[in-house]
């Protein structure tokens, strides 16, 4: 079955850098487009970025432009969200997903999520 598994997650202080993955198995992973999602604390989910089946195209909420790369490597099966310039803000459990193709039911799958916690 489709299984998502993240990691990478930790503290880390503002300014600092991280390098979440996400390993996939279960289903055809470059027939999917990919996305992060996060959840802060008292907060809903928030888009964090997308990425296509080949990695040719990506996509990025405003507030993570210039900050946030995503990557994949099909070969592997593995999703990557390298993380700089963190801020406290940025503080969350981050979810890989796979995306359905419906802007309805945006997610068919997505992980149990690594957390991330920016603080000094």
């Amino acid at each position: 079955e489709v299984q998502l598994v993240e990691s990478g997650g930790g503290l880390v202080q503002p300014g600092g850098s991280l390098r979440l993955s996400c390993a996939a198995s279960g289903f055809t992973f470059d027939d999917y487009v990919m996305s992060w999602v996060r959840q802060a604390p008292g907060k809903g989910l928030e888009w964090v970025s997308a990425i296509s089946y080949y990695g040719d195209k990506t996509y990025y909420a405003e507030s993570m432009k210039g900050r946030f790369t995503i990557s994949r490597d099909n070969a592997k099966n593995t999703l990557y969200l390298e993380m700089n310039s963190l801020r406290s803000e940025d503080t969350a459990v981050y979810y890989c997903a796979q995306f359905s193709g419906s802007w309805t039911h945006e997610y068919d799958y997505w992980g149990q999520g690594t957390q991330v916690t920016v603080s000094s």
